[in-house]
């Protein structure tokens, strides 16, 4: 008699759970095409709106810019003769006066000049491989008190365990790597299963180490990178729904997130050794997909690039000093020259141009002192092949900024935002509360929507009017937002980077699936969610500080 058929195993709910956001991502068309689709539905909807007479009370005082005469917000529609030639006419200049486009396009041609040079990449390995490096503390018992008081010492300023500080360095390098755009995920995620199993670590549990870093603390960095102009300018456009004149700047988060990066690089750590290394327990080499025996760490730095990054840190400080002296003195040329306040400055006015110039002056220098870089040419390259990485981007702004401006035309986004400031306000959510929903909600759109800048664009112009109506700032509303953004981004498939995650894992396991790297990552989603919530509330609400240079905490409407 034949053997039994072996039924499969149950598969839990969790596991049904993920199988169901990842139909349902994977239902959901390509961001182009979704921008296009959203921006016909409004011309759609705006004539149907306008027919059934669509109306709200405009919040605004009276007298002030912008509100109706009569008191109302009415729908507009696009599906007549005026809305069609509006469309028409204003293509053109709904791409080209899209915030966000710009901004990106000007702070990424420095990132790629110090990307081009190897800076960045430099940066990378010496944080890594320095924390490596280090030797674990061994007590003689010969030495003499005067010595012990001094190891004493060391080991309460510096937890000189390798283990910690190796870790440590992972997921700090890939917090910071988020500057330099795409490089964490190709160049430091690899990068962290490798030394991990030089140090007879598990290597998946280097690689979710970096991948934490690089991904769940997409939000969080040391210094202004190109999501910063990027969301700042998907957040004016949304907040000029309501108040046409506000302005938002890249440094509106930029106080918030430097604090973010010190809480991710700590639970990460943690959750790293306390429950990830467990969970896989010791590696066994025979389950990789190649050889592995002769797997070795990246090569040390050598003298010229240690020379290099000397030159390259003396310049960057150089370029800290000039931007100091024209804000820090009261008279300072990039204060407001009519208050002398630095709120409302051409330094924050201009923070992209700053980006810019603080990694193109590093970025040269440290490739022209290590040979990368010899001439005008090499830097043209650089920023040219930044360029060539966001043919894409362009692609998906063209029909986003199309969507955003029929939004504000028709006033459905005002309409949308005084109808759900109304509700909250009627069951009495206009509290702080309100933003664990907010960011819960962000969470899991980012689920099916894996694109930061792709998402914002469709839930702030209905998010930012809507909390700025119940009294809080844009400012605040978008750091919110980029926890809910950041915290899911290391469990969707839907993320961009999924499916080179995947293979980089499956060279250390070739039997790995998607359901591991899921099941391996959660832990780190749901902590990073907690403490940054904590952090959120402790930050905004418990202390009063702001979340940004010059950012407010309320908006009076």
């Amino acid at each position: 008699m034949a053997n039994p058929t072996k039924h499969p195993k149950k598969r839990d709910w969790f596991t049904r759970f993920l199988d169901f956001v990842e139909w349902l991502g994977n239902l959901l068309p390509h961001p182009v095409t979704l921008f296009a689709l959203f921006a016909l539905g409004v011309i759609l909807i705006s004539g149907l709106a306008e027919f059934l007479n669509w109306q709200v009370p405009d919040p605004r005082p009276e007298g002030s810019a912008g509100r109706s005469p009569d008191g109302k917000i009415q729908a507009i529609s696009l599906l007549n003769g005026d809305g069609l030639r509006m469309i028409v006419e204003n293509l053109v200049s709904n791409f080209t006066g899209f915030a966000p486009l710009g901004v990106v396009l000007v702070a990424l041609l420095g990132v790629g000049v110090a990307e081009h040079s190897g800076l960045i990449r430099a940066i990378i390995r010496g944080i890594v491989l320095s924390a490596a490096s280090v030797k674990p503390i061994e007590f003689n018992k010969k030495e003499g008190a005067l010595r012990l008081v001094k190891r004493f010492i060391e080991i309460l300023l510096v937890p000189l365990q390798p283990k910690i500080l190796v870790t440590v360095a992972v997921v700090f390098t890939g917090i910071v790597s988020n500057t330099a755009s795409e490089l964490g995920y190709v160049v430091l995620v690899p990068l962290g299963a490798v030394v991990f199993l030089s140090m007879g670590r598990h290597p998946i549990a280097g690689l979710a180490a970096a991948f934490a870093g690089v991904s769940g603390g997409y939000s969080a960095n040391l210094l202004l990178g190109t999501i910063d102009p990027l969301l700042a300018g998907l957040t004016q456009e949304a907040a000029n729904l309501i108040a046409p004149d506000y302005t938002v700047h890249a440094a509106v988060n930029y106080y918030f997130m430097f604090v973010s990066v010190f809480l991710i690089t700590i639970v990460g750590t943690w959750v790293t050794i306390k429950i990830v290394e467990p969970k896989l327990g010791p590696y066994d080499p025979s389950i990789a997909l190649e050889d592995i025996s002769d797997e070795k760490t990246l090569e040390p730095l050598s003298k010229l690039e240690k020379k290099g990054l000397l030159f390259a840190g003396l310049a960057f400080a150089m370029v800290i000093g000039v931007i100091a002296l024209g804000v820090i003195p009261e008279n300072g040329i990039l204060r407001n020259p009519e208050t002398g306040e630095v709120l409302h400055s051409p330094f924050l006015r201009g923070i992209v141009t700053f980006i810019f110039i603080v990694f193109i002056i590093p970025g040269f220098t440290y490739g022209y002192v290590t040979g990368v870089m010899k001439s005008d040419r090499d830097v043209i390259e650089g920023m040219a092949k930044a360029m060539s990485t966001l043919g894409l981007y362009i692609v998906i702004v063209f029909f986003a900024s199309q969507f955003v401006a029929f939004f504000g035309w028709t006033n459905l986004g005002q309409i949308v935002a005084v109808s759900g400031a109304m509700f909250l306000e009627n069951i009495g959510l206009t509290g702080p509360l309100v933003f664990i929903g907010f960011i819960m909600v962000s969470g899991f759109v980012n689920l099916m929507l894996g694109s930061a800048s792709a998402q914002w664009a469709v839930t702030a112009p209905i998010f930012v009017p809507m909390l700025m109506l119940i009294g809080y700032s844009p400012e605040v509303i978008q750091a919110a937002y980029r926890i809910g953004d950041s915290v899911t981004n290391l469990v969707t498939p839907m993320m961009s980077y999924f499916g080179l995650i995947l293979a980089f894992a499956n060279k250390y396991d070739k039997n790995l699936g998607i359901g591991t790297i899921i099941s391996t990552m959660l832990p780190y989603s749901l902590f990073f969610f907690i403490g940054w919530v904590i952090l959120f509330y402790v930050w905004v609400f418990g202390l009063g500080l702001p979340v940004g240079v010059g950012s407010a905490t309320y908006f009076t409407p």
